[in-house]
């Protein structure tokens, strides 16, 4: 019994070397693979159309990480379902940092909110890598528009309810237009599409008679002369355009809605990786590529670690889950 005992024993121990011996050879494996990174082009994946600002920031940091690593970065617009095509492609890839989602809250803290059903876990599916700015979106209508103010714009629309139409093609462009509604009390048609340029398309072509969209997307319009400004949508005023109200100095009390970019890796992704991915992006947030898309964007660079990013999501996802609610919107 004794020589069981003992032969137990040692085999005990045996099994908890060999284990101990193979979470060191995979956190080797794991370091190896970090040093190396990347060894091969990497992939963002951006959930809405070429030429909307998340396409364009994608691009500019691109630029910087290919200039750092020697490694093409390859920009893959795959828009439409309100991000949740782009993002279940990054959440079912290979968690290897090739695949790297650049996104905003539409994905990641709106989406949960306005659908019964996700295609992804924006928790469980996507791991952080690094915040990646903040901006803010502006109200804008067809240079030809009757409506010179913010005040003019709801007048009308409680004159004619239900006969105005305000476009999106984003969650946060959705919820601005809906939370314009509750707050100025008024009743305007929804119109979706797959993305702000789109939607801006329609409004130059009177399709549409606003929307509320970001910047980036909204300023080359504006000065162009082709849209007309009537309001910002944060608190505070816009840099690109100082002249530019508020919404809530035009008079809609406690608006205050705005937006922000981030970066995510499939979950699982080693934590090594990750790393190098934020030490990456966040280099690529101060270059001269950059720095320009936030100036004409209208918005600022933020960066975060993994963590700091996870906690800011979580906190943020329950803010829009109370504007959301707040606004009435159903999930579909």
């Amino acid at each position: 019994m004794r020589v069981c005992t003992d032969s137990f024993s040692s085999f005990s121990r045996r099994s908890v070397l060999a284990a101990s011996l193979g979470a060191v050879v995979v956190a080797m494996a794991a370091q190896a693979e970090a040093a190396d990174y990347p060894a091969k082009p990497i992939t963002f994946i951006v959930p809405f159309a070429a030429g909307s600002a998340t396409d364009l920031l994608a691009r500019a940091l691109g630029q910087s990480v290919t200039a750092d690593t020697r490694q093409a970065v390859v920009v893959d617009n795959k828009g439409g379902a309100s991000g949740m095509i782009a993002a279940q492609y990054v959440a079912k890839a290979a968690p290897d940092g090739y695949t790297i989602l650049i996104t905003t809250n539409t994905t990641q803290s709106a989406n949960q909110h306005l659908y019964k059903k996700l295609p992804y876990d924006p928790v469980k599916d996507l791991a952080p890598v690094t915040g990646l700015g903040k901006g803010g979106q502006v109200l804008v209508v067809n240079a030809s528009s009757p409506y010179k103010n913010v005040g003019e714009l709801i007048a009308a629309a409680k004159k004619s309810p239900g006969k105005l139409s305000f476009g999106s093609g984003s969650s946060s462009s959705r919820v601005a237009g809906e939370m314009l509604k509750q707050l100025a009390g008024v009743d305007i048609l929804h119109v979706p599409y797959k993305s702000n340029p789109l939607a801006i398309t329609d409004l130059l072509g009177g399709q549409i008679d606003m929307m509320i969209t970001d910047t980036s997307t909204g300023i080359p319009q504006i000065r162009s002369g082709k849209l007309k400004a009537l309001g910002y949508s944060t608190r505070t005023r816009s840099a690109q355009l100082p002249d530019l109200p508020t919404l809530e100095e035009a008079g809609v009390k406690g608006y205050d809605m705005g937006y922000w970019f981030a970066a995510y890796a499939p979950a699982g992704t080693p934590k090594e990786v990750i790393a190098r991915l934020n030490e990456l992006l966040k280099h690529a947030t101060q270059s001269a590529a950059a720095k320009s898309f936030y100036e004409t964007a209208g918005s600022v660079a933020w960066t975060t670690t993994p963590e700091e990013l996870a906690q800011f999501q979580a906190t943020d996802a329950q803010k829009w889950g109370k504007v959301i609610k707040a606004a009435g919107i159903e999930p579909e």
